[in-house]
Protein backbone atom coordinates (compact mmCIF):
# COMPACT_ATOMS: atom_id res chain seq x y z
CA UNK A 1 0.00 0.00 0.00
CA UNK A 2 1.42 3.47 -1.26
CA UNK A 3 0.16 6.01 1.56
CA UNK A 4 1.94 8.87 -0.02
CA UNK A 5 -0.19 8.19 -3.38
CA UNK A 6 -3.48 7.82 -1.49
CA UNK A 7 -2.82 11.15 0.16
CA UNK A 8 -4.30 12.75 -2.59
CA UNK A 9 -7.87 11.66 -2.31
CA UNK A 10 -9.55 13.98 0.11
CA UNK A 11 -12.97 12.93 0.40
CA UNK A 12 -14.39 11.69 4.22
CA UNK A 13 -14.97 8.19 4.71
CA UNK A 14 -18.92 7.24 4.44
CA UNK A 15 -18.53 5.26 7.63
CA UNK A 16 -16.37 6.87 10.31
CA UNK A 17 -15.86 10.16 8.70
CA UNK A 18 -12.21 10.20 8.65
CA UNK A 19 -10.01 11.42 6.02
CA UNK A 20 -7.27 8.45 6.30
CA UNK A 21 -6.82 6.82 2.86
CA UNK A 22 -4.78 3.64 1.71
CA UNK A 23 -4.29 1.93 -1.04
CA UNK A 24 -5.13 -1.79 -1.46
CA UNK A 25 -3.25 -4.00 -4.14
CA UNK A 26 -6.25 -4.08 -6.27
CA UNK A 27 -5.60 0.07 -6.11
CA UNK A 28 -8.86 0.76 -4.26
CA UNK A 29 -8.83 3.53 -1.57
CA UNK A 30 -9.67 2.09 1.72
CA UNK A 31 -10.04 3.57 5.16
CA UNK A 32 -6.92 3.29 7.98
CA UNK A 33 -9.20 3.95 10.48
CA UNK A 34 -12.06 1.42 10.10
CA UNK A 35 -11.05 -0.22 6.88
CA UNK A 36 -13.93 0.31 4.97
CA UNK A 37 -12.95 0.06 1.02
CA UNK A 38 -14.73 2.65 -1.31
CA UNK A 39 -15.52 1.91 -5.16
CA UNK A 40 -12.70 4.32 -6.33
CA UNK A 41 -9.83 3.39 -7.59
CA UNK A 42 -6.59 4.34 -8.24
CA UNK A 43 -4.08 2.26 -11.10
CA UNK A 44 -1.45 0.20 -9.29
CA UNK A 45 1.83 0.46 -11.00
CA UNK A 46 3.49 -2.54 -9.46
CA UNK A 47 2.18 -5.77 -8.32
CA UNK A 48 4.86 -6.66 -5.85
CA UNK A 49 3.47 -7.96 -2.61
CA UNK A 50 4.66 -5.47 0.16
CA UNK A 51 4.56 -7.15 3.89
CA UNK A 52 2.66 -5.97 6.73
CA UNK A 53 4.30 -4.08 9.34
CA UNK A 54 1.59 -4.34 11.89
CA UNK A 55 -0.45 -7.51 12.28
CA UNK A 56 -3.77 -5.36 13.06
CA UNK A 57 -3.27 -3.83 9.33
CA UNK A 58 -6.17 -5.56 7.08
CA UNK A 59 -4.38 -6.29 3.65
CA UNK A 60 -6.87 -6.58 1.16
CA UNK A 61 -6.42 -7.59 -2.68
CA UNK A 62 -4.26 -10.29 -2.61
CA UNK A 63 -6.57 -12.48 -3.06
CA UNK A 64 -7.83 -13.34 -7.19
CA UNK A 65 -9.93 -15.81 -8.46
CA UNK A 66 -8.23 -18.68 -10.27
CA UNK A 67 -10.27 -21.30 -11.55
CA UNK A 68 -13.76 -21.82 -10.34
CA UNK A 69 -12.80 -25.62 -9.82
CA UNK A 70 -9.48 -24.80 -8.24
CA UNK A 71 -10.71 -21.66 -6.06
CA UNK A 72 -9.48 -18.94 -4.40
CA UNK A 73 -5.51 -18.92 -4.07
CA UNK A 74 -5.35 -18.69 0.27
CA UNK A 75 -2.23 -19.30 2.76
CA UNK A 76 -2.34 -21.65 5.72
CA UNK A 77 -2.07 -18.80 8.29
CA UNK A 78 -5.90 -17.86 6.88
CA UNK A 79 -7.01 -21.17 7.98
CA UNK A 80 -6.11 -20.40 11.18
CA UNK A 81 -7.55 -17.28 11.18
CA UNK A 82 -11.05 -18.33 9.68
CA UNK A 83 -11.01 -21.40 12.88
CA UNK A 84 -9.70 -18.83 15.66
CA UNK A 85 -12.71 -16.37 14.57
CA UNK A 86 -15.48 -19.15 14.45
CA UNK A 87 -14.24 -20.18 18.22
CA UNK A 88 -14.46 -16.19 19.38
CA UNK A 89 -17.62 -16.51 17.93
CA UNK A 90 -18.57 -19.63 19.57
CA UNK A 91 -17.21 -18.37 22.90
CA UNK A 92 -19.07 -15.35 22.86
CA UNK A 93 -22.56 -17.01 22.10
CA UNK A 94 -21.81 -19.00 25.58
CA UNK A 95 -21.80 -15.95 27.32
CA UNK A 96 -18.05 -14.79 27.22
CA UNK A 97 -17.74 -11.31 27.37
CA UNK A 98 -17.74 -9.17 23.42
CA UNK A 99 -14.06 -8.38 24.11
CA UNK A 100 -13.12 -11.52 22.94
CA UNK A 101 -12.40 -11.25 19.19
CA UNK A 102 -10.15 -12.32 16.60
CA UNK A 103 -7.68 -10.41 14.20
CA UNK A 104 -10.76 -7.92 12.67
CA UNK A 105 -13.82 -7.57 15.15
CA UNK A 106 -15.82 -5.99 11.56
CA UNK A 107 -15.20 -9.33 9.95
CA UNK A 108 -18.78 -11.77 9.56
CA UNK A 109 -20.03 -14.76 8.15
CA UNK A 110 -21.12 -12.99 5.09
CA UNK A 111 -17.47 -11.36 4.65
CA UNK A 112 -16.15 -14.66 4.30
CA UNK A 113 -18.38 -15.89 2.44
CA UNK A 114 -19.37 -13.26 -0.54
CA UNK A 115 -16.00 -12.11 -1.04
CA UNK A 116 -12.51 -13.45 -2.00
CA UNK A 117 -10.63 -10.97 -0.16
CA UNK A 118 -9.68 -12.68 3.35
CA UNK A 119 -6.94 -11.78 5.70
CA UNK A 120 -3.46 -12.14 4.01
CA UNK A 121 -0.92 -11.77 6.89
CA UNK A 122 1.00 -13.99 5.53
CA UNK A 123 4.02 -13.44 7.47
CA UNK A 124 2.51 -13.57 10.82
CA UNK A 125 1.22 -15.86 13.25
CA UNK A 126 -2.58 -15.44 13.75
CA UNK A 127 -3.56 -14.80 17.62
CA UNK A 128 -6.47 -13.86 20.16
CA UNK A 129 -6.62 -10.20 20.46
CA UNK A 130 -6.95 -10.13 23.71
CA UNK A 131 -5.25 -6.59 25.24
CA UNK A 132 -1.51 -8.18 26.33
CA UNK A 133 0.21 -6.74 23.48
CA UNK A 134 1.43 -3.44 23.11
CA UNK A 135 2.14 -1.74 19.68
CA UNK A 136 5.94 -1.99 20.11
CA UNK A 137 5.33 -5.74 20.47
CA UNK A 138 3.84 -6.08 17.61
CA UNK A 139 6.13 -3.97 15.06
CA UNK A 140 9.05 -5.46 16.80
CA UNK A 141 7.79 -9.80 16.72
CA UNK A 142 9.77 -11.60 14.32
CA UNK A 143 7.37 -12.79 11.19
CA UNK A 144 7.33 -16.73 10.10
CA UNK A 145 10.04 -17.22 7.27
CA UNK A 146 7.39 -17.83 4.11
CA UNK A 147 8.62 -19.24 0.65
CA UNK A 148 6.69 -19.64 -2.40
CA UNK A 149 5.77 -23.11 -3.73
CA UNK A 150 5.64 -23.53 -7.21
CA UNK A 151 2.05 -23.29 -9.26
CA UNK A 152 2.61 -26.86 -10.13
CA UNK A 153 3.25 -27.96 -6.39
CA UNK A 154 0.31 -25.67 -4.78
CA UNK A 155 -2.26 -27.05 -7.79
CA UNK A 156 -1.67 -30.84 -7.21
CA UNK A 157 0.10 -31.12 -3.55
CA UNK A 158 -2.37 -28.56 -2.06
CA UNK A 159 -4.79 -26.71 -1.89
CA UNK A 160 -3.34 -23.43 -0.06
CA UNK A 161 -0.67 -21.95 -2.02
CA UNK A 162 1.80 -22.98 0.76
CA UNK A 163 0.88 -25.99 2.83
CA UNK A 164 3.63 -28.13 0.74
CA UNK A 165 6.25 -25.64 2.99
CA UNK A 166 4.36 -25.35 5.57
CA UNK A 167 4.33 -29.08 6.72
CA UNK A 168 7.86 -29.09 5.89
CA UNK A 169 9.03 -26.08 7.83
CA UNK A 170 10.73 -27.22 11.14
CA UNK A 171 13.32 -24.16 12.24
CA UNK A 172 14.24 -24.42 15.78
CA UNK A 173 12.67 -21.30 17.93
CA UNK A 174 9.63 -21.33 15.82
CA UNK A 175 5.92 -22.15 17.34
CA UNK A 176 4.51 -23.08 14.16
CA UNK A 177 0.75 -22.94 14.59
CA UNK A 178 -1.75 -26.40 14.78
CA UNK A 179 -5.42 -26.89 15.32
CA UNK A 180 -4.78 -27.30 19.13
CA UNK A 181 -2.89 -24.48 19.54
CA UNK A 182 -6.21 -22.40 18.46
CA UNK A 183 -7.52 -23.35 21.78
CA UNK A 184 -4.50 -22.59 23.46
CA UNK A 185 -5.14 -19.08 21.71
CA UNK A 186 -8.29 -18.98 23.23
CA UNK A 187 -7.43 -20.19 26.69
CA UNK A 188 -5.20 -17.53 27.21
CA UNK A 189 -7.56 -14.80 26.00
CA UNK A 190 -9.86 -16.51 28.47
CA UNK A 191 -7.26 -16.18 31.16
CA UNK A 192 -6.59 -12.75 30.49
CA UNK A 193 -10.38 -11.82 30.55
CA UNK A 194 -10.46 -13.79 33.78
CA UNK A 195 -13.77 -15.74 32.46
CA UNK A 196 -15.61 -18.27 33.98
CA UNK A 197 -14.64 -21.06 32.10
CA UNK A 198 -11.23 -22.88 33.20
CA UNK A 199 -9.47 -25.66 30.69
CA UNK A 200 -11.46 -28.72 31.86
CA UNK A 201 -14.94 -26.74 30.85
CA UNK A 202 -12.96 -25.39 27.24
CA UNK A 203 -12.26 -28.72 26.13
CA UNK A 204 -15.30 -30.34 27.47
CA UNK A 205 -17.47 -27.50 24.82
CA UNK A 206 -14.57 -28.93 22.14
CA UNK A 207 -15.94 -32.29 23.13
CA UNK A 208 -19.78 -31.39 22.99
CA UNK A 209 -19.44 -29.55 20.09
CA UNK A 210 -20.07 -26.20 21.46
CA UNK A 211 -16.49 -24.93 19.87
CA UNK A 212 -15.23 -25.55 16.64
CA UNK A 213 -12.42 -28.01 17.01
CA UNK A 214 -12.88 -31.27 15.04
CA UNK A 215 -13.45 -30.95 11.42
CA UNK A 216 -13.27 -27.01 12.01
CA UNK A 217 -12.33 -26.89 8.36
CA UNK A 218 -15.50 -27.73 7.07
CA UNK A 219 -16.92 -24.39 7.71
CA UNK A 220 -14.39 -22.54 5.21
CA UNK A 221 -15.99 -20.74 2.47
CA UNK A 222 -16.48 -22.93 -0.13
CA UNK A 223 -13.62 -20.77 -2.64
CA UNK A 224 -11.28 -22.10 0.11
CA UNK A 225 -10.16 -25.63 -1.17
CA UNK A 226 -8.56 -28.04 1.02
CA UNK A 227 -6.75 -31.04 -0.34
CA UNK A 228 -3.03 -32.98 -0.02
CA UNK A 229 -1.01 -31.55 2.26
CA UNK A 230 -3.88 -29.65 3.95
CA UNK A 231 -5.22 -32.32 5.57
CA UNK A 232 -2.64 -33.25 7.75
CA UNK A 233 -2.60 -29.56 9.05
CA UNK A 234 -6.36 -29.04 9.16
CA UNK A 235 -7.37 -32.61 9.99
CA UNK A 236 -8.03 -33.25 13.73
CA UNK A 237 -8.80 -36.90 14.12
CA UNK A 238 -8.48 -36.99 18.64
CA UNK A 239 -9.83 -34.62 21.22
CA UNK A 240 -7.91 -32.65 23.11
CA UNK A 241 -5.73 -33.89 26.01
CA UNK A 242 -5.33 -31.18 28.94
CA UNK A 243 -2.14 -31.52 29.80
CA UNK A 244 -1.45 -30.84 26.22
CA UNK A 245 -3.17 -27.69 25.57
CA UNK A 246 -1.83 -26.72 29.57
CA UNK A 247 1.45 -27.04 27.84
CA UNK A 248 0.91 -25.44 24.49
CA UNK A 249 -0.50 -22.22 26.98
CA UNK A 250 2.89 -21.78 28.13
CA UNK A 251 4.38 -21.85 25.34
CA UNK A 252 2.36 -19.78 23.00
CA UNK A 253 2.36 -16.71 26.08
CA UNK A 254 6.44 -17.44 26.11
CA UNK A 255 6.85 -17.46 22.04
CA UNK A 256 4.76 -14.25 22.22
CA UNK A 257 6.38 -12.86 24.91
CA UNK A 258 3.19 -11.74 26.70
CA UNK A 259 3.06 -9.75 29.65
CA UNK A 260 2.10 -10.45 33.84
CA UNK A 261 -1.32 -11.28 33.13
CA UNK A 262 -4.05 -9.51 35.26
CA UNK A 263 -4.14 -10.69 38.98
CA UNK A 264 -6.31 -14.06 40.32
CA UNK A 265 -7.79 -12.03 43.58
CA UNK A 266 -10.55 -13.75 45.84
CA UNK A 267 -13.39 -12.45 44.02
CA UNK A 268 -12.28 -14.16 40.26
CA UNK A 269 -13.73 -17.38 39.85
CA UNK A 270 -10.58 -18.86 39.28
CA UNK A 271 -9.72 -18.18 42.89
CA UNK A 272 -9.71 -21.38 44.78
CA UNK A 273 -11.93 -20.72 47.15
CA UNK A 274 -14.91 -20.18 44.42
CA UNK A 275 -13.56 -23.36 42.16
CA UNK A 276 -13.63 -25.41 45.12
CA UNK A 277 -17.61 -24.26 46.66
CA UNK A 278 -18.37 -24.72 42.76
CA UNK A 279 -17.04 -28.54 42.62
CA UNK A 280 -18.32 -29.03 46.17
CA UNK A 281 -21.73 -28.32 44.85
CA UNK A 282 -21.19 -30.43 41.95
CA UNK A 283 -20.36 -33.92 43.29
CA UNK A 284 -22.71 -33.45 46.47
CA UNK A 285 -20.33 -32.31 49.57
CA UNK A 286 -21.62 -30.85 52.75
CA UNK A 287 -20.98 -27.03 52.28
CA UNK A 288 -19.60 -27.16 55.73
CA UNK A 289 -16.48 -28.45 54.17
CA UNK A 290 -16.02 -25.20 52.11
CA UNK A 291 -14.65 -23.70 55.44
CA UNK A 292 -11.53 -26.12 55.58
CA UNK A 293 -10.74 -26.20 51.75
CA UNK A 294 -10.17 -22.28 52.66
CA UNK A 295 -8.28 -22.70 55.43
CA UNK A 296 -6.23 -25.67 53.38
CA UNK A 297 -5.69 -22.99 50.51
CA UNK A 298 -4.49 -20.27 53.13
CA UNK A 299 -2.24 -22.75 54.97
CA UNK A 300 -0.61 -23.53 51.70
CA UNK A 301 -0.54 -20.37 49.62
CA UNK A 302 -2.34 -21.66 46.96
CA UNK A 303 -4.63 -18.61 47.28
CA UNK A 304 -1.96 -15.69 47.34
CA UNK A 305 -2.45 -13.47 44.31
CA UNK A 306 1.22 -14.11 42.51
CA UNK A 307 0.74 -17.85 43.26
CA UNK A 308 -2.44 -17.91 40.81
CA UNK A 309 -1.25 -15.23 38.08
CA UNK A 310 0.29 -16.20 35.14
CA UNK A 311 3.38 -14.48 33.69
CA UNK A 312 4.81 -15.43 30.72
CA UNK A 313 7.97 -13.41 31.21
CA UNK A 314 9.09 -14.65 34.61
CA UNK A 315 11.92 -17.05 34.93
CA UNK A 316 10.14 -20.03 35.09
CA UNK A 317 6.78 -19.30 33.28
CA UNK A 318 4.27 -21.23 34.59
CA UNK A 319 0.51 -20.94 35.01
CA UNK A 320 -1.59 -22.96 37.40
CA UNK A 321 -3.95 -25.43 36.61
CA UNK A 322 -7.04 -23.85 38.34
CA UNK A 323 -9.42 -26.45 38.38
CA UNK A 324 -7.15 -29.23 39.38
CA UNK A 325 -5.61 -27.68 41.95
CA UNK A 326 -9.35 -26.88 43.22
CA UNK A 327 -10.12 -30.66 43.05
CA UNK A 328 -6.82 -31.95 44.92
CA UNK A 329 -7.63 -29.47 47.58
CA UNK A 330 -11.26 -31.14 47.78
CA UNK A 331 -9.65 -34.59 47.73
CA UNK A 332 -6.57 -33.68 50.23
CA UNK A 333 -9.81 -32.13 52.63
CA UNK A 334 -11.81 -35.49 52.25
CA UNK A 335 -8.57 -37.21 53.46
CA UNK A 336 -7.98 -35.58 56.42
CA UNK A 337 -11.51 -36.06 57.25
CA UNK A 338 -12.12 -39.52 56.65
CA UNK A 339 -8.44 -40.95 56.19
CA UNK A 340 -9.53 -43.05 53.09
CA UNK A 341 -8.14 -46.05 53.50
CA UNK A 342 -11.26 -48.89 53.19
CA UNK A 343 -11.60 -48.73 56.81
CA UNK A 344 -11.96 -45.41 59.48
CA UNK A 345 -14.53 -43.80 56.66
CA UNK A 346 -16.67 -46.74 56.74
CA UNK A 347 -16.39 -47.00 60.82
CA UNK A 348 -17.58 -43.19 60.42
CA UNK A 349 -20.71 -44.18 58.42
CA UNK A 350 -21.42 -46.61 61.06
CA UNK A 351 -21.48 -43.68 63.70
CA UNK A 352 -23.74 -41.11 61.09
CA UNK A 353 -25.92 -44.02 60.53
CA UNK A 354 -26.95 -44.53 64.25
CA UNK A 355 -27.08 -41.09 64.77
CA UNK A 356 -29.24 -40.28 62.23
CA UNK A 357 -31.60 -42.95 62.79
CA UNK A 358 -32.38 -41.80 66.09
CA UNK A 359 -32.04 -38.21 65.63
CA UNK A 360 -34.45 -37.80 62.50
CA UNK A 361 -35.65 -33.95 63.24
CA UNK A 362 -31.87 -32.81 63.87
CA UNK A 363 -29.59 -31.87 61.23
CA UNK A 364 -28.47 -35.24 59.44
CA UNK A 365 -24.63 -35.74 60.09
CA UNK A 366 -22.58 -36.79 56.55
CA UNK A 367 -22.77 -40.61 55.61
CA UNK A 368 -19.38 -41.06 53.70
CA UNK A 369 -21.28 -44.55 52.43
CA UNK A 370 -24.29 -43.29 51.32
CA UNK A 371 -22.88 -40.63 49.29
CA UNK A 372 -20.71 -43.25 47.94
CA UNK A 373 -23.27 -45.39 46.97
CA UNK A 374 -25.51 -42.68 45.82
CA UNK A 375 -22.99 -40.80 43.37
CA UNK A 376 -21.54 -44.13 42.43
CA UNK A 377 -24.41 -44.98 40.78
CA UNK A 378 -24.85 -41.16 38.96
CA UNK A 379 -21.37 -41.40 37.89
CA UNK A 380 -21.45 -44.91 36.53
CA UNK A 381 -24.64 -43.51 34.99
CA UNK A 382 -22.84 -40.40 32.71
CA UNK A 383 -19.58 -42.33 32.72
CA UNK A 384 -21.90 -44.88 30.28
CA UNK A 385 -23.60 -42.40 28.19
CA UNK A 386 -20.12 -40.28 27.41
CA UNK A 387 -18.59 -43.60 26.54
CA UNK A 388 -21.75 -44.25 24.38
CA UNK A 389 -21.37 -40.96 22.77
CA UNK A 390 -17.72 -40.69 21.79
CA UNK A 391 -18.34 -44.88 20.12
CA UNK A 392 -21.25 -43.30 18.02
CA UNK A 393 -19.05 -39.52 17.40
CA UNK A 394 -18.78 -39.50 13.63
CA UNK A 395 -15.00 -38.30 13.01
CA UNK A 396 -15.69 -38.00 9.18
CA UNK A 397 -16.46 -34.52 8.09
CA UNK A 398 -19.32 -33.37 5.91
CA UNK A 399 -16.66 -31.76 3.69
CA UNK A 400 -14.62 -34.71 2.55
CA UNK A 401 -10.25 -34.29 2.36
CA UNK A 402 -8.71 -35.72 -0.59
CA UNK A 403 -5.21 -35.57 -1.33
CA UNK A 404 -5.40 -34.55 -4.82
CA UNK A 405 -7.87 -32.70 -6.83
CA UNK A 406 -7.70 -35.50 -9.05
CA UNK A 407 -9.49 -37.60 -6.05
CA UNK A 408 -12.21 -35.20 -5.97
CA UNK A 409 -14.74 -37.41 -7.25
CA UNK A 410 -13.94 -40.30 -6.03
CA UNK A 411 -13.94 -38.67 -2.18
CA UNK A 412 -17.13 -37.07 -2.28
CA UNK A 413 -18.59 -40.30 -3.74
CA UNK A 414 -17.50 -42.44 -1.39
CA UNK A 415 -19.03 -39.90 1.21
CA UNK A 416 -22.11 -40.20 -0.15
CA UNK A 417 -22.27 -43.60 0.34
CA UNK A 418 -21.27 -43.70 3.90
CA UNK A 419 -24.27 -41.17 4.49
CA UNK A 420 -26.87 -43.17 2.82
CA UNK A 421 -25.25 -46.10 4.95
CA UNK A 422 -25.78 -44.11 8.03
CA UNK A 423 -29.34 -42.89 7.14
CA UNK A 424 -30.45 -46.73 6.53
CA UNK A 425 -28.88 -48.12 9.81
CA UNK A 426 -29.78 -45.29 12.04
CA UNK A 427 -33.40 -45.92 10.45
CA UNK A 428 -33.12 -49.62 11.65
CA UNK A 429 -31.83 -49.07 15.07
CA UNK A 430 -33.99 -46.36 16.47
CA UNK A 431 -36.83 -45.06 14.51
CA UNK A 432 -36.88 -42.32 17.09
CA UNK A 433 -35.60 -38.76 16.10
CA UNK A 434 -32.17 -37.39 17.31
CA UNK A 435 -32.46 -34.64 19.88
CA UNK A 436 -31.25 -31.77 19.41
CA UNK A 437 -27.70 -30.22 20.49
CA UNK A 438 -28.51 -29.51 24.51
CA UNK A 439 -27.12 -26.08 26.01
CA UNK A 440 -23.74 -25.94 27.81
CA UNK A 441 -23.57 -26.06 31.75
CA UNK A 442 -21.11 -25.56 33.77
CA UNK A 443 -22.25 -28.25 35.68
CA UNK A 444 -22.40 -31.85 35.06
CA UNK A 445 -23.99 -32.95 37.87
CA UNK A 446 -26.82 -31.30 39.77
CA UNK A 447 -28.57 -32.04 43.09
CA UNK A 448 -31.44 -30.36 44.64
CA UNK A 449 -32.76 -31.01 47.99
CA UNK A 450 -36.22 -31.59 45.71
CA UNK A 451 -34.89 -34.52 44.53
CA UNK A 452 -36.75 -37.89 46.11
CA UNK A 453 -34.87 -40.78 44.12
CA UNK A 454 -31.24 -38.99 45.61
CA UNK A 455 -30.36 -37.39 48.43
CA UNK A 456 -28.77 -33.84 48.78
CA UNK A 457 -25.68 -33.47 50.98
CA UNK A 458 -25.04 -30.15 50.43
CA UNK A 459 -26.88 -29.50 54.00
CA UNK A 460 -25.56 -32.08 56.00
CA UNK A 461 -23.62 -31.60 58.89
CA UNK A 462 -19.54 -32.72 59.90
CA UNK A 463 -20.33 -32.83 63.39
CA UNK A 464 -19.96 -36.93 63.40
CA UNK A 465 -16.09 -36.76 62.09
CA UNK A 466 -14.56 -33.67 64.05
CA UNK A 467 -14.39 -33.22 68.06
CA UNK A 468 -13.86 -30.40 70.31
CA UNK A 469 -10.68 -29.71 71.64
CA UNK A 470 -11.22 -26.14 73.96
CA UNK A 471 -12.70 -23.86 71.63
CA UNK A 472 -11.19 -25.56 68.50
CA UNK A 473 -12.55 -28.32 66.27
CA UNK A 474 -10.34 -31.17 65.30
CA UNK A 475 -10.57 -34.61 62.99
CA UNK A 476 -10.97 -37.22 64.85
CA UNK A 477 -8.68 -39.06 62.20
CA UNK A 478 -5.25 -38.49 62.89
CA UNK A 479 -3.12 -40.90 60.78
CA UNK A 480 -3.68 -38.84 57.66
CA UNK A 481 -0.22 -39.05 56.14
CA UNK A 482 -0.38 -42.90 56.42
CA UNK A 483 -2.93 -42.59 53.20
CA UNK A 484 -1.38 -42.47 50.25
CA UNK A 485 2.11 -40.74 51.12
CA UNK A 486 3.98 -41.81 53.81
CA UNK A 487 6.52 -39.29 55.39
CA UNK A 488 9.00 -40.11 58.01
CA UNK A 489 8.63 -39.17 61.76
CA UNK A 490 11.54 -37.29 61.82
CA UNK A 491 9.95 -35.18 59.19
CA UNK A 492 12.89 -35.20 56.51
CA UNK A 493 12.03 -34.54 53.02
CA UNK A 494 11.79 -38.12 52.40
CA UNK A 495 8.72 -39.61 50.67
CA UNK A 496 7.48 -43.25 50.20
CA UNK A 497 4.79 -42.96 47.36
CA UNK A 498 2.09 -46.24 47.07
CA UNK A 499 1.60 -47.99 43.60
CA UNK A 500 -1.94 -47.02 42.22
CA UNK A 501 -2.69 -50.83 42.70
CA UNK A 502 -2.13 -50.32 46.28
CA UNK A 503 -4.62 -47.43 46.65
CA UNK A 504 -7.74 -47.97 48.47
CA UNK A 505 -10.91 -48.25 46.49
CA UNK A 506 -12.71 -45.29 48.29
CA UNK A 507 -9.58 -43.24 47.12
CA UNK A 508 -9.64 -44.70 43.56
CA UNK A 509 -13.22 -43.93 42.81
CA UNK A 510 -12.61 -40.32 44.33
CA UNK A 511 -9.70 -39.95 42.06
CA UNK A 512 -11.75 -41.21 39.01
CA UNK A 513 -15.03 -39.29 40.04
CA UNK A 514 -12.97 -36.04 39.92
CA UNK A 515 -10.51 -37.12 36.83
CA UNK A 516 -14.09 -37.64 34.92
CA UNK A 517 -15.62 -34.27 35.58
CA UNK A 518 -12.14 -32.71 34.45
CA UNK A 519 -11.27 -34.83 31.54
CA UNK A 520 -7.74 -35.67 32.88
CA UNK A 521 -5.62 -39.04 33.76
CA UNK A 522 -5.92 -39.61 37.36
CA UNK A 523 -1.99 -39.46 37.51
CA UNK A 524 -2.27 -35.87 36.52
CA UNK A 525 -4.85 -35.23 39.82
CA UNK A 526 -2.53 -37.52 42.48
CA UNK A 527 0.15 -35.33 41.32
CA UNK A 528 -1.67 -32.26 41.79
CA UNK A 529 -2.64 -34.00 45.73
CA UNK A 530 0.44 -34.45 46.05
CA UNK A 531 1.53 -31.07 45.57
CA UNK A 532 -1.15 -29.73 48.10
CA UNK A 533 0.30 -32.55 50.72
CA UNK A 534 3.35 -31.49 50.49
CA UNK A 535 2.74 -28.13 50.83
CA UNK A 536 0.75 -28.57 53.51
CA UNK A 537 3.40 -31.27 55.17
CA UNK A 538 6.47 -28.26 55.15
CA UNK A 539 3.95 -25.85 56.92
CA UNK A 540 3.58 -28.45 59.46
CA UNK A 541 6.98 -29.40 59.79
CA UNK A 542 7.78 -25.37 60.09
CA UNK A 543 5.29 -25.23 62.64
CA UNK A 544 6.82 -28.38 64.54
CA UNK A 545 10.34 -26.96 64.24
CA UNK A 546 8.86 -23.59 65.95
CA UNK A 547 7.41 -24.94 68.63
CA UNK A 548 10.69 -27.07 69.56
CA UNK A 549 12.96 -24.03 69.13
CA UNK A 550 10.25 -22.14 71.62
CA UNK A 551 10.31 -24.68 74.31
CA UNK A 552 14.27 -25.00 73.94
CA UNK A 553 14.17 -21.27 74.82
CA UNK A 554 12.17 -21.52 77.78
CA UNK A 555 14.04 -24.46 79.13
CA UNK A 556 17.38 -22.46 79.23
Amino acid sequence: MDLEEAEEFKERCTQCAAVSWGLTDEGKYYCTNCHNVTERSQEVTSTDLIPNTQIKALNRGLKKKSNTEKGWDWYVCEGFQYILYQQAEALKNLGVGPELKVLEDNLSQSDWASEPELLSDVSCPPFLESGAESQSDIHTRKPFPISKASQSETSVCSGSLDGVEYSQRKEKGIVKMTVPRTLAFCYLSLLWQREAITLSDLLRFVEENHIPYINAFQHFPEQMKLYGRDRGIFGIESWPDYEDIYKKTIEVGTFLDLPRFPDITEDCYLHPNILCMKYLMEVNLPDEMHSLTCHVVKMTGMGEVDFLTFDPIAKMAKTVKYDVQAVAIIVVVLKLLFLLDDNFEWSLSNLAEKHNEKNKKDKPWFDFRKWYQIMKKAFDEKKQKWEEARAKYLWKSEKPLYYSFIDKPVAYKKREMVVNLQKQFSTLVDSTATAGKKSPSSFQFNWTEEDTDRTCFHGHSLQGVLKEKGQSLLTKNSLYWLSTQKFCRCYCTHVTTYEESNYSLSYQFILNLFSFLLRIKTSLLHEEVSLVEKKLFEKKYSVTRKKSRSKKVRRH
